[in-house]
């Protein structure tokens, strides 16, 4: 996977699948991808939409189901590698932070926040331990950095698994300008190349009462606030709660915004 630019566009889309937020389930994944495989068609695009990372248990098992479906696909006549779209979460965002957390100030109070938010699990999915990280980062930013080159270490010691971390979008959006599909939030005042950050913090996504940009619909993985699917004229929230006792949703949508199929592992 090459380096990728922050915006996907998928094109020649007939129809667009979208997974939501998976945080860890790898099983939920796998029956997520079963029923994908039975009704995938020629011109039928995937989008990831963030959050593979984080409060379950099974990550490592995540990021292998994502990858060994990736190759699934990729083996059908006319597939291709942008024809499917892995989208940058807060999980994957945290990770990529921590990482660089030697440079922050009051790293241990940051370490402490993305703990809460979530990390944690992660962390012992790589090895990593919650207890020494803090003491590190009081230790200073010597050892902070020993520990996470250990962390990515330990990262890149799974095939591919680096690779799909390299490789996170911003949002993803089909070539005629009908869909678009981002993390969790999303400021509607402000372009779609000043989002930053809010497409994976932001909470604008409820205040979306007609068409983003001119998208027929605006399509998310994530609701912090875990109130399930929910759908309204321009928008179609699916995180039914996976990693939170919810079971894993995702759904196909046609160029209109119609969805046509909606799944759950």
């Amino acid at each position: 996977m090459a380096e990728p630019s922050k915006f996907a566009t998928l094109h020649n889309a007939k129809r667009v699948w979208a997974v939501a937020s998976v945080h860890g389930e790898a099983a939920r994944l796998e029956a997520i991808h079963d029923q994908i495989a039975e009704h995938f068609e020629p011109g039928d695009r995937l989008v990831y939409l963030g959050n593979y990372l984080g409060h379950g248990k099974d990550i490592c098992a995540t990021l292998d189901h994502l990858l060994g479906f990736r190759r699934l696909l990729l083996a059908q006549p006319g597939m291709l590698a942008c024809h499917i779209v892995f989208l940058r979460g807060a999980q994957e965002e945290m990770w990529t932070k921590l990482m660089q957390i030697h440079l922050a100030l009051g790293p241990a109070e940051v370490l402490e926040w993305m703990l809460d938010k979530g990390l944690e699990a992660t962390l012992a999915a790589y090895g990593g331990n919650a207890a020494q990280g803090l003491a590190c980062a009081r230790d200073g930013a010597v050892e902070l950095s020993r520990w996470t080159g250990e962390l990515r270490g330990a990262m890149q010691s799974h095939p591919g698994h680096y690779n799909v971390m390299s490789a996170l979008r911003h949002a993803a959006l089909t070539h005629d300008g009908s869909l678009l599909f981002v993390n969790a939030g999303i400021e509607a005042a402000r372009p779609l190349d000043t989002q930053g950050d809010r497409l994976w913090w932001g909470d604008g996504f409820d205040k979306i009462t007609e068409p983003y940009s001119n998208f027929k619909r605006v399509i998310r993985g994530y609701d912090r606030k875990q109130r399930g699917v929910r759908f309204t004229d321009h928008t179609a929230s699916l995180d039914g709660g996976c990693g939170f006792d919810g079971p894993l949703q995702a759904a196909c949508f046609d160029r209109t915004g119609e969805c046509l199929e909606q799944i759950e592992g």
